[in-house]
């Protein structure tokens, strides 16, 4: 068994310490603002005092305090540890991160789904030094761990790509929700989502590639009176207006990159 330490008691964080203690491993928590701790959970004063003598740190803080916490952190752990980065930060702090001076072996690691939904069954996606051995560690937990090639800031590249799609998609679909249920024909959008999201999607994604930017002119002005409806229903329009802008762009693109 493994002695474990998560930063962060939130959601996450409060899940993950709860199933490596389940599991049997050992585990220090530290958070400085969450009203609880899990069963089993020893908790810390301070970062630096949760992470001493740990085999592995799992920080699940925001990634504001993701720098902070390294520089407290690192300089503790010793030669053999890991140091496992799960915050939402940039590739580019994710490598600065990597490069800190310290023992331990650096991960970079992606959560890729809602934990609120998976719990701590979540898939990552894992890069850098210390990747095997976060999969080592979760992977009895059921958990899917996929080990990407490069070094920190490789996984968490991954999950920046992924969110282009599914924060705008689940943008767009609030705002056509909200805007159907205005209209009262929220069961008619809700089928017509439904039935966009299903069937070949690999074929759906040619479609957008070779259509949108071929009929960027014409749904360049449908999106700007689809918002200009929008209004009138009294409904937020932001994704619809960014679309608009988007097809103008294209529109005005002599040789439209998805061509």
């Amino acid at each position: 068994m493994t002695a474990c330490t998560v930063i962060g008691l939130g959601e996450a964080g409060a899940t993950y310490a709860a199933a490596l203690t389940a599991a049997g491993h050992t585990v220090t928590g530290f958070d400085p603002v969450a009203p609880s701790t899990p069963q089993g959970v020893t908790r810390a004063a301070t970062a630096a005092e949760a992470c001493t003598g740990a085999g592995i740190v799992l920080v699940m803080t925001g990634a504001a305090a993701a720098r902070s916490v390294a520089q407290e952190c690192l300089p503790v752990l010793a030669s053999g540890s890991v140091y496992a980065d799960f915050t939402s930060s940039s590739p580019a702090t994710m490598q600065e991160l990597g490069q800190l001076p310290g023992k331990a072996a650096f991960a970079d690691v992606a959560i890729l789904g809602p934990v609120a939904a998976l719990g701590e069954k979540t898939p990552l996606m894992v890069s850098g030094p210390g990747a095997q051995a976060v999969a080592d560690l979760l992977r009895p937990l059921g958990v899917d761990v996929e080990i990407t090639d490069g070094g920190p800031g490789a996984a968490m590249a991954h999950k920046l790509l992924r969110s282009v799609l599914m924060k705008g998609l689940a943008s767009v679909v609030v705002e056509a929700v909200t805007a159907g249920r205005a209209a009262g024909l929220e069961e008619w959008i809700r089928a017509q989502i439904a039935g966009q999201l299903a069937g070949d999607g690999q074929a759906v994604i040619d479609r957008f590639l070779t259509g949108t930017a071929k009929h960027a002119v014409r749904r360049s002005k449908e999106m700007q009176d689809t918002a200009s409806y929008l209004s009138d229903l009294g409904v937020p329009a932001e994704m619809t207006n960014a679309s608009a802008a988007a097809l103008a762009r294209m529109a005005q693109t002599s040789e439209p990159a998805l061509r």
